[in-house]
């Protein structure tokens, strides 16, 4: 999306379709192999009597251990968080992986190798029950009070689209899911790293960036308080280029090329 100057979408490369890894390679996942250890046998209980070691309490289940994937070629970051249900997605792995995998995202290698943290999330604490009340107008003050259960969104092209739409909504930004996934697909194939490296906007330096190609003095411009200051954020990406879209061209809905 140009700030001034003409915008063309990206073209169906590397980049700008997915983060291909470049050359060939395997995937190999490499578990943590638990070294060996010596179990003394339990001495055999008299008649009647219970051993001991027979009273011993379960040991809390273990955190599902991270394990090492080797990238192979056709590989990105979201495609890897997907598979292994990472919690946090892409973003958390790239983190994990930053020294690794350098500055640009976008940019991994077969071969590579990536800590691939523990893919169950954590149960969420059993809630409390409330103590009885004798005063049932007690209770019902109470249950009004409870604060509401926060909205949870998939990471993925779904859950992104979905939540921006309320960002926008608190904002007054018009929008609807049909015309942002329209222009998603065009711009990015629905690729969160997808960034332009060869129209007049990279040749000046600011390369559009993102599911729906904002290049940075834009987005900028018009970030959407509340969402990431990153244009790579899905989110952020999108609320900013529906803001833009809605103040040139009324809606995003209204955007069927290059813009």
């Amino acid at each position: 999306m140009p700030g001034k100057g003409k915008h063309r979408r990206p073209k169906n490369t590397r980049l700008t379709r997915g983060f291909v890894a470049v050359g060939t390679g395997g995937a190999a996942l490499a578990l943590p192999v638990l070294g060996a250890t010596t179990a003394s046998a339990a001495a055999p209980a008299a008649a009647g009597t219970v051993a001991p070691q027979a009273v011993a309490a379960a040991p809390a289940a273990a955190q599902k251990a991270p394990v090492t994937y080797s990238v192979k070629a056709g590989d990105s970051l979201v495609k890897i968080a997907e598979k292994h249900s990472l919690a946090g997605g892409w973003k958390k792995l790239y983190q994990d992986n930053k020294t690794i995998i350098g500055d640009d995202p976008s940019l991994i290698r077969p071969g590579l190798k990536l800590s691939v943290g523990a893919a169950a999330k954590k149960a969420a604490p059993a809630r409390k029950a409330a103590p009885a009340r004798a005063d049932r107008s007690t209770r019902t003050t109470t249950l009004k009070a409870a604060a509401p259960k926060a909205k949870s969104y998939a990471d993925n092209l779904d859950g992104w689209i979905r939540e921006s739409l309320d960002v926008m909504a608190k904002h007054g930004i018009p929008g609807t899911y049909n015309g942002i996934y329209r222009n998603v697909m065009r711009e990015s194939s629905g690729n969160p790293l997808a960034i332009n490296n060869w129209d007049s906007n990279a040749a000046a330096g600011i390369p559009s960036k993102g599911l729906l190609q904002v290049i940075d003095p834009t987005f900028r411009a018009y970030h959407v308080p509340g969402t990431s200051t990153d244009s790579y954020d899905p989110v952020a990406n999108i609320t900013a280029a529906c803001n833009y879209a809605a103040a040139r061209y009324g809606s995003i809905d209204n955007v069927f090329g290059a813009y």
